[in-house]
């Protein structure tokens, strides 16, 4: 690991074990899984930046598999709700139940905690479940907890939703609102695996080939890692960098490219900078450095942004969407210029 000027020792250890974790997770994550690499990386961003995501793939490339085994390397509690459209909001949360004493014959009010009490919750296609339960999770995700009978219930802490949603079948479906959306930090595009790995996929499955995943992390270490990106220090080229990308993508301004002004409905707010620079701190200390580069913003751009642009009818008729979108802002801002911040 390089050299960081004007560290404290203490925070250099603290990045050299998070690269080293990230490592022993890819090599455990491996026993079960095959490939996937940028999932995996991009997860655990999303992970040590504190935030949701949200996994959009066709049926059978281990979505399910994958978020259960990394809670397994994480040593979380880990629970899994299939979403469908008759679930109620009280069955994501939980609900208030009436409870009589054996001994004095007195009634109360107390409360079934749902299964959105856990470290990590996969919410599996979110997408088929009405508006409401869906709103009531995410309102869960935003405040970290649950309302019920005039109390608040804290969720524990590390927690993370790692949602999925099938990109077939789009009939009888709920989409989700765009405001919603803007919920998760990275909306991460699942893949089909090369040639190769389909092959080992194969020999592993048929021959009962799976290793057992061994916890390489804790809760207590996940929270420090998580108040480590926290602290990690972003240049104002850096910054100055992720800033430019999210303005230009907001049409009818002035930085907006003429592309974005043809083809671009409404671009990301001011989350989409949080985004950018949260995850790209979080990718750096994955990485065994103590700073932030335009590097770690170009490799996140595309999960952080890509459910924050919306390509409107031209776009779509052009066959243009919000990947083609994002690689020309890429192209239309430079990397290498020197950005300042600009005059109030």
């Amino acid at each position: 690991m390089m050299t960081e000027p004007n560290v404290s020792q203490d925070d250099l250890a603290a990045v050299q074990k998070c690269e080293q974790a990230y490592h022993r997770i890819r090599d455990e994550l491996s026993k079960v899984i095959v490939g996937q690499s940028d999932v995996i990386e991009q997860v655990l961003i999303t992970m040590f930046a504190r935030g949701h995501a949200l996994l959009e793939g066709v049926p059978g490339l281990a979505k399910t598999l994958l978020i259960s085994s990394l809670a397994e390397s994480l040593h979380l509690s880990f629970n899994r709700i299939q979403f469908t459209p008759d679930l109620m909001p009280s069955d994501v949360t939980g609900t208030e139940l009436i409870q009589e004493d054996l001994e004095t014959g007195a009634r109360q009010y107390k409360f079934l905690a749902g299964p959105i009490f856990a470290n990590m919750l996969l919410a599996d296609e979110i997408n088929r479940t009405p508006p409401k339960t869906q709103a009531a999770m995410l309102e869960s995700m935003q405040e970290r907890q649950v309302s019920a009978g005039g109390t608040r219930h804290e969720l524990p802490d590390p927690f993370f939703v790692l949602a999925t949603q099938n990109p077939l079948e789009q009939e009888g479906t709920y989409p989700l609102p765009e405001a919603q959306l803007d919920r998760f930090l990275l909306y991460i595009k699942v893949d089909y695996p090369s040639g190769a790995e389909e092959w080992e996929i194969a020999r592993r499955v048929t021959t009962g080939q799976m290793g057992d995943i061994q916890p390489v992390l804790n809760a207590e270490d996940i929270i420090s890692l998580q108040e480590l990106v926290q602290n990690v220090p972003v240049s104002d080229q850096v910054l100055g960098f992720a800033w430019a990308l999210v303005r230009a993508t907001r049409p009818g301004t002035p930085e907006a490219p003429d592309f974005v002004n043809k083809w671009v409905n409404w671009g990301a707010g001011p989350r989409g900078v949080l985004t950018l620079v949260s995850c790209a701190k979080a990718r750096a200390i994955l990485y065994g450095r103590y700073h932030a580069t335009v590097g770690d913003v170009q490799a996140v751009i595309k999960p952080a942004l890509r459910h924050r642009i919306a390509p409107n009818y031209a776009a779509q008729a052009a066959d243009v969407d919000s990947e083609q979108l994002i690689e020309m802002l890429l192209e239309h801002i430079p990397a290498e210029k020197k950005y300042e911040k600009p005059v109030a």
